[in-house]
């Protein structure tokens, strides 16, 4: 395809660019950018990928590509698209390379009724947590469980950890669906259940974190006080998914639809479905299939699990504090959201309601207040936004609407996204160097190699205020508080 989509581009006035509908789309595609930053952060692999997205069947609506898209494998990081669950007669595509391999990656913040100033000695509190939070690829460390207990998981998610004294009853009520999908089959092959086994309540690896962070602006002063924010407090974010286990069940459902499809003169054309795509790695299935229900049905389990460990991490967390901090320790959950997860919503188009499967590849749910699907006391607020940055710049939580669901069907940033690959960091980046910079500069950091640094620099990331203003600008979010890092574990 080259770089044919640049002939259809076109600049609107509220911080999005349009790439009109061409050759095989069925719909617009639409990036929140402007031309600045497009040109800044500009690979031809990303829009391409959106464009492929555009021609999937049963697609409505426009294809999204959030500000802190990059390239990534079928559909950008940063993507959001959505198939009419009618559409024809079996439903229209859900697609595992449209959601992700780390299922329900996603983000906790709580927080505390504490300052920097109340931490009796930060390099220790670094230091126990780092010691109790287990980082990096393997699962080691991870919390004991057995199989029966993980079957519980998946199909209970945050419940079913609480049922097992790793979490609050009172963290369900803010989490995004109450940290559980219905699992109507909880099939998982015994090699997802296996890797999910040894990974409860460990980090991961990569752009996985966990970080003790402090508000230092406050943009939306009414929405801070409703949520019990304000400047100085400390936070604590959480940064995890399903682990190995939401990677293979990614793994085996891509692999097993994408041997459906076969390669001919007008693309890879799967009989079965009577399906034809750009792209293999967007291989999909008709919702209603047996391969589209099989893999929701996994896919929900994955979530379930992901939000199990998210609840598991913030557990042990919150040993931490107490133990180094006493009451100023206690930590409540501001809220808990999804990224790479395809959910089955209703959204208005055209003036009509529609029946979606909206997939959120790196990006996460902004809500509307009057959505009626949202969880918590949020329904004069909006939906929380939970944004992280770089570990050296800072993070932002944001709202989704007051009122009225925004266009790219309830959707935001889920971070500021990157811009160099990690092998391009990593080659160029000093990574020991850079954890003397930024412990110069105040912030504590515990990572398990200086890899890890190099890859995740604040070098190696788009400028998170620069996300947070297109985002705002294209009504999707607003902006609420600000928060730079103290403590930084990494994987």
């Amino acid at each position: 395809m080259g770089e044919e989509w640049r002939e259809h581009l076109e600049s609107l006035d509220d911080g999005t660019v349009r790439i009109k509908a061409h050759g095989k789309m069925n719909v617009d595609a639409r990036i929140v950018t402007d031309q600045q930053h497009l040109s800044s952060h500009i690979d031809d692999r990303g829009p391409e990928q959106l464009v492929n997205a555009a021609e999937l069947p049963g697609i409505v609506g426009e294809a999204w590509a959030m500000a802190d898209w990059h390239f990534g494998y079928g559909l950008p990081i940063g993507g959001v698209i959505a198939t009419d669950v009618d559409y024809g007669d079996n439903g229209g595509a859900i697609s595992p390379g449209a959601v992700g391999f780390d299922i329900n990656c996603g983000v906790r913040v709580l927080a505390l009724e504490a300052t920097i100033d109340d931490v009796p000695n930060i390099k220790k509190l670094g230091g126990r947590i780092a010691g109790r939070i287990p980082a990096g690829a393997s699962g080691k460390g991870g919390l004991d469980i057995n199989m029966a207990e993980i079957r519980q998981l998946t199909q209970g998610g945050a419940q079913a950890a609480v049922e097992l004294g790793i979490g609050y009853d009172e963290d369900l009520a803010v989490l995004e669906s109450n940290g559980l999908l219905e699992v109507a089959d909880n099939d998982l092959s015994s090699r997802a259940l296996e890797r999910g086994l040894r990974a409860l309540g460990t980090l991961g690896s990569g752009n996985h974190f966990m970080e003790l962070q402090s508000v230092e602006q406050v943009v939306d002063q009414e929405t801070a006080k409703q949520w019990g924010l304000y400047e100085g407090q400390l936070l604590a974010m959480i940064h995890s998914g399903s682990r190995g286990l939401g990677h293979q069940v990614c793994s085996e459902h891509s692999r097993k639809l994408e041997q459906k499809y076969r390669k001919t003169t007008d693309g890879w054309h799967s009989e079965e479905y009577g399906f034809t795509l750009s792209d293999r790695q967007l291989a999909c299935a008709p919702m209603h299939s047996k391969a589209g229900q099989d893999y929701l049905n996994q896919m929900n389990a994955a979530a379930n699990f992901a939000f199990a460990n998210r609840s598991a991490l913030a557990h042990r967390l919150r040993e931490v504090l107490k133990l180094e901090m006493g009451i100023d320790g206690e930590a409540r959950t501001l809220y808990d959201v999804a990224h790479n997860i395809a959910k089955i919503e209703t959204h208005n188009l055209h003036g009509k309601n529609c029946q979606c499967a909206v997939h959120r590849k790196g990006a996460t749910r902004a809500f509307a207040g009057d959505s009626g699907h949202i969880e918590g006391n949020f329904h004069k607020t909006g939906q929380p936004v939970l944004v992280p940055g770089d570990m050296g710049t800072g993070s932002w939580i944001m709202a989704g609407p007051q009122t009225g669901q925004n266009q790219a069907f309830g959707s935001s940033c889920h971070g500021a996204g990157r811009a160099l690959s990690r092998t391009k960091a990593k080659k160029t980046i000093d990574g020991k160097a850079l954890k003397k910079r930024l412990e110069d500069a105040g912030i504590r950091i515990h990572a398990s190699t200086p890899n890890v640094l190099s890859e995740e620099a604040p070098e190696a990331y788009k400028n998170v205020d620069e996300v947070i203003d297109l985002t705002s600008r294209a009504g999707l979010a607003r902006p609420v508080v600000r928060m730079r890092p103290n403590i930084v574990i990494k994987g």
